[in-house]
């Protein structure tokens, strides 16, 4: 099941990145490969059953003073 997904993130760069490299915009390419990355490494682990923490409980704790100073 890993290999569809390799294929689809192949197609998607393929799609992409020639018309960014082109219009030589290197920050949204780099934008593009970092996001892009961090799906694929996601959706990857997903299908192979790894549980990924959810990013909620770790966002509460850093917002929690900012949002207590707010509300003051």
């Amino acid at each position: 099941m890993v290999f569809p997904i390799i294929m689809a993130f192949l197609v998607i760069i393929l799609l992409e990145v020639p018309g960014l490299v082109s219009k030589k915009m290197w920050r949204e390419l780099t934008a593009f490969a970092a996001l892009l990355i961090i799906g694929m490494a996601l959706s990857i682990t997903h299908t192979l059953g790894v549980m990924i923490p959810n990013p909620n409980k770790y966002i509460e704790i850093l917002f929690k003073p900012l949002v207590e100073w707010l509300s003051k």
